[in-house]
């Protein structure tokens, strides 16, 4: 069975969430890196990252999974799921040749 690629969208609290996050919300987050970290090795995740958007800063990210269930067991173990919350959405990830 191949892998489905899909791209995420963390949409933070507020829209200044990443300029004054809070003590217990930065250790959230510090958190939620370590949690993308791992699934960054495992090679699920592909990139995320913190998106300094001037309206606003919000989080994406794309895996490789392999279906939407996989997705959303991902996302039902992140740290910083209900803090913030996902969108996502199907991608048709195009890879480089090695």
């Amino acid at each position: 069975m191949s892998k489905q690629q899909f791209y995420l969208k963390l949409n933070p609290p507020r829209p200044t969430f990443i300029l004054d996050m809070t003590a217990e919300e930065k250790a959230t987050m510090q958190q939620h890196v370590a949690y993308w970290t791992l699934l960054l090795n495992d090679g699920i995740a592909i990139v995320f990252g913190p998106v300094a958007d001037p309206t606003g800063g919000y989080g994406v990210g794309v895996v490789s999974v392999d279906d939407e269930d996989h997705l959303k067991k991902i996302i039902e173990a992140d740290p910083a799921n209900g803090l913030n919350k996902y969108e996502y959405y199907p991608i048709r990830a195009v890879f480089k040749q090695s």
